[in-house]
């Protein structure tokens, strides 16, 4: 699949992104470049390879869940632009 110069635009629109005219032909390029690594990254026999969860053999300590350092509302407000009855104040945003 090969990028145009109208897709650029396109995506560029979508992800809310300004490219100028004269930068449009480069990214054009370089989206394309992008597109053909992910190419030869599918080209790669994965056959009898397992899916990874993480690249660590390891398993989490368990431990109890002890509040250590509590009741300090105070000092965690002491820096919020807006506070209510010892919470953190947000303005309205659905009418």
């Amino acid at each position: 699949m090969a990028i145009d110069q109208e897709t650029v635009k396109k995506i560029a629109f979508l992800s809310r992104l300004k490219i100028e005219e004269d930068k449009i032909e480069s990214t054009e390029d370089d989206f394309n470049k992008i597109l053909d690594w992910i190419e030869q990254l599918s080209e790669a026999n994965t056959e009898n390879v397992e899916p990874l969860v993480s690249v660590n053999e390891c398993s989490l300590q368990m431990r109890a869940d002890e509040v250590c350092d509590g009741n300090q509302a105070d000092k965690v407000l002491a820096n919020a632009p807006m506070k209510e009855y010892g919470y953190f104040g947000v303005p309205k945003v659905v009418e």
